[in-house]
């Protein structure tokens, strides 16, 4: 998981953005358990207060549920939960990009040549 104290996004929103992401990145596994507040806080030095506000986010969203005794915990189909949230803003983005590509004059077949030659980092090793 990532946090970026410089970043205009609200902590508790970059700390439910990472947790989804761990989640999609295969880091955290559906039934198993989630990080606790406490683990995120000593993470990254923040208030527990505000770790906790970005898991409740996600416990809101269904993401994430509470097993009493045991902490959090990721919900079966939570990575399908996330894709479906964040797919909007990948249209929305391309839709953006699109436009931004006609007023430069590039054509579409040259915008779907430059996005297959965009290179993917390659994921990070859990381990």
């Amino acid at each position: 998981m990532k946090f970026d104290p410089a970043d205009i996004k609200p902590i508790y929103i970059q700390i439910a953005e990472g947790i989804e992401d761990d989640i999609l990145n295969g880091l955290l596994e559906e039934g198993k358990e989630c990080y606790s507040q406490y683990e995120i806080s000593r993470m990254f030095n923040i208030n527990p207060a505000t770790a906790a506000k970005g898991i409740n986010l996600l416990v809101q969203e269904g993401i994430l549920y509470k097993v009493r005794g045991l902490g959090m915990h990721v919900s079966k189909g939570a990575k399908a939960m996330i894709r479906a949230k964040r797919r909007p803003a990948i249209a929305e983005s391309l839709r953006q990009l699109v436009l931004e590509a006609e007023r430069l004059g590039i054509s579409k077949e040259e915008l779907i040549h430059m996005i297959q030659e965009t290179t993917i980092p390659e994921k990070e090793d859990p381990s």
